[in-house]
């Protein structure tokens, strides 16, 4: 037997997918001839005729467009196979593939006297692996299977055929893989006895591209005899799917006035169809622009790329003089490199003309009037402005600035966020009687710079008069807070000064009269016409209303005006202490043991209401005694306390002692305050007090009481 070559045992793939009806039984769709032959020649020629194909749908061949399988090679629309350039080695095979709306074929071209090359098949269609090249020991012979997705009823049809020319009488063959004894099970079988491999449903090539299946031969058991030998069915695209916009919404900006051809955005669609192929080969282009003035084409689109540049003259990218600053683009994305046969998908492109700053603001009169009662402070007026800029930037939004007219800095001017309206304010009360009239100068400019071709002109800056009310304004004192320095206890009657108030309506020429609005103590009294504070009480440094040392009244001054206005001032007298008050001993009442042992009776202290020097050192004396001598004792213990004690002692009774205590004053204060102490009985830690009185303190507990009294006084 003579040795079969790889291309005499190719599988003739032979598939025509049609969809006829009853009226086109006399036609076939498909390729006339399924296989052809071409001898291999010293060189393709480019554009020279090959041969020529002949496919018909039965409908006229509508919308007819082929594939090679080669990137060498191209059909013409009349069929006619060309080289694209010169070339000496093409492979051994080349598959062309055809389609129309209706039909769709496949046909095998064998290179007679070709050589192998590795690759060419997969260059064209992006195949995973290229046609297996079978080994010489091998009686299984497969080729790659081509089936275009998408075919239509009746299935199942067969697709291929593997050959076994050794193959043993009663072997069958057997398919194994993916898409037949694996999910999705049944998609593929194969005639256990011929080798014809059949499809039983539509394939979807964006759910599965390639399936990989093995071939074997197996004896009546099932045992394997050769095999298993790989067969790829590779499924061809078909256009079924249309361009996606998936990212959108799709917004760009452009600045106003940009040069021609500036990149505005791009625009990106998907296409789920065969990327090596021009089912996903995209084109763009603009289907429509709203608004459509001033130019129906503002912008163009990359048809490639999907870039949209601008193409109007910056001039025309006025945002100020155009109809609406934003446009809506229709675009749209066509696959099979913007065939009419091919898919489309439409997305809307928003492009904004964004504003720069090339407008300045401008005050919509020269000069503003303004008027405002003195002494009062917040906005007098607005000032009005004009910007075709955007108002939603800082080429907008109006910044003022005073330049002129406030040296005092009485006033301040704000822009109001919602009006861009200067907002000038009074932030210093203004005095009518310094001046009735103010001139200011104002600037407006914007927060952003302009554009360095515009610059603000004299219409950026306005005057403001300002015209100052009079109001009748309440007298001031002088000074305020008045204060005044007296000794406490001076006579009734004593002037303490003359206060003084002044109108500030000078040019009214008013009277003033004086009152008194608060004295605590009711201790002042004023003179209404010329303003003399004098005394109608004796001013006491020690009173309540006093605080440190300080006595505080309030006056008025009253106008003539109508209606009048009033004035407020505060005098405050600080009074210089005298010795007025004698000092007090603390406590008064004492108890003793009649059998004590320790003969201490109470610890004395003393206070005075007075200040230095007028109060301690204290001196402490027993005034006079009712018993006999060397009874009592009095001792001082510091500058404000001394310890009263027994030199023997008492029978149960109660005796008043009398205690003299003299302060450092010049003159002295002395006071004499009878200190009663009870002798009491004092059995088995009980005291018994009645005899002697009510009280019932025993010793101890007296002493600490006086003990505490004096720490205190420390």
């Amino acid at each position: 037997m003579q040795p079969r070559t790889p291309l005499t045992l190719c599988v003739l793939l032979s598939q025509v997918l049609l969809v006829t009806s009853a009226g086109d039984l006399d036609c076939t769709p498909g390729f006339q001839q399924k296989v052809l032959h071409i001898h291999q020649p010293a060189e393709f020629i480019e554009d020279q005729p090959v041969l020529n194909l002949t496919f018909s749908d039965c409908k006229g061949n509508k919308k007819l467009h082929y594939e090679v399988s080669s990137p060498y090679f191209k059909v013409n629309s009349d069929g006619t196979l060309v080289a694209v350039r010169n070339i000496t080695a093409v492979g051994r095979t080349l598959f062309v593939h055809a389609r129309t709306p209706h039909a769709e074929d496949m046909a095998e071209l064998v290179i007679v006297g070709g050589k192998d090359i590795q690759g060419s098949l997969q260059d064209i269609f992006k195949f995973a692996r290229t046609s297996p090249v079978p080994r010489q020991k091998r009686s299984i012979v497969v080729s790659p299977i081509l089936i275009p997705e998408n075919q239509r009823q009746p299935f199942p049809r067969d697709v291929g055929k593997v050959v076994d020319s050794d193959r043993p009488e009663g072997s069958k063959f057997r398919l194994t893989g993916k898409g037949v004894d694996q999910d999705p099970k049944g998609t593929f079988r194969i005639n256990e006895n011929t080798g014809s491999v059949s499809v039983t449903r539509t394939l979807d090539r964006e759910t599965i591209a390639t399936y990989q299946l093995f071939v074997e031969t197996t004896d009546a058991s099932g045992r394997t005899l050769e095999g298993p030998v790989p067969l790829e069915v590779i499924v061809i695209d078909q256009n079924d799917n249309r361009p996606i916009f998936r990212e959108g919404p799709y917004i760009g900006h452009v600045m106003e006035g940009s040069p021609t051809g500036t990149t505005v955005m791009r625009m990106t669609a998907f296409d789920a169809d065969d990327p090596a192929t021009d089912n996903a080969l995209l084109r763009y282009n603009i289907r429509q622009q709203t608004p459509d003035k001033p130019s129906p084409n503002m912008f163009y689109i990359d048809p490639e790329k999907g870039d949209i540049v601008t193409v109007v003259s910056p001039a025309l990218l006025d945002r100020e003089t155009l109809e609406n600053p934003k446009y809506e683009l229709i675009i749209e994305a066509q696959d099979m490199a913007g065939l009419d046969v091919g898919l489309t998908g439409t997305a809307t492109a928003t492009i904004v003309i964004d504003d720069k700053n090339d407008h300045s603001p401008k005050f919509t009169k020269k000069e503003f009037q303004a008027t405002v009662e003195e002494g009062a402070v917040g906005v007098i007026v607005n000032l009005t402005v004009e910007d075709k800029d955007d108002p939603a930037t800082g080429a907008w939004r109006a910044a003022y600035t005073i330049i002129n007219g406030n040296p005092g800095q009485s006033f301040e001017i704000h822009t109001n966020p919602q009006t861009n309206e200067g907002m000038l304010s009074v932030v210093k009360p203004l005095d009518y009687e310094i001046s009735a009239f103010h001139t200011l100068l104002i600037k407006v400019e914007n927060e952003d710079p302009l554009v360095p071709d515009v610059s603000y002109g004299p219409s950026s800056t306005a005057t403001v008069h300002i015209t100052v009310l009079d109001v009748n304004e309440g007298p001031v004192f002088y000074p305020d807070p008045m204060m005044v320095t007296k000794q406490e206890n001076i006579s009734v009657g004593s002037v303490l000064l003359t206060v003084n108030a002044t109108d500030p309506d000078s040019l009214q020429h008013q009277t003033i009269r004086y009152s008194v609005y608060k004295d605590p103590a009711g201790w002042l009294s004023i003179n209404p016409i010329n303003g003399t504070v004098d005394t109608t009480a004796v001013l006491d440094r020690e009173s309540p209303f006093v605080h440190n040392s300080v006595y505080t009244a309030l006056f008025l001054a009253i106008d003539s005006g109508n209606p009048p206005a009033t004035g407020t001032g505060t005098l405050m007298i600080t009074l210089e202490d005298v010795n007025d008050n004698a000092p007090v001993i603390y406590p008064t009442v004492a108890e003793v043991c009649d059998d004590a042992r320790n003969l201490s009776v109470v610890i004395l202290g003393a206070s005075d209401k007075d200040l230095h020097p007028n109060t301690d050192p204290f001196k402490f004396e027993i005034h006079k005694q009712t018993v006999p001598d060397k009874v009592w004792k009095i001792s001082k213990i510091n500058n404000t306390h001394a310890l009263v004690s027994l030199l023997q002692n008492l029978n149960k009774a109660n005796y008043n002692l009398p205690i003299m205590v003299t302060d450092s004053g010049k003159p002295p204060m002395t006071n004499i305050t009878d200190l009663r102490v009870q002798v009491c009985s004092c059995k088995n830690s009980k005291v018994d007090c009645n005899a002697a009185g009510t009280l019932h303190l025993s010793l101890s507990l007296l002493l600490l009481f006086s003990l505490l009294s004096l720490l205190s006084g420390l």
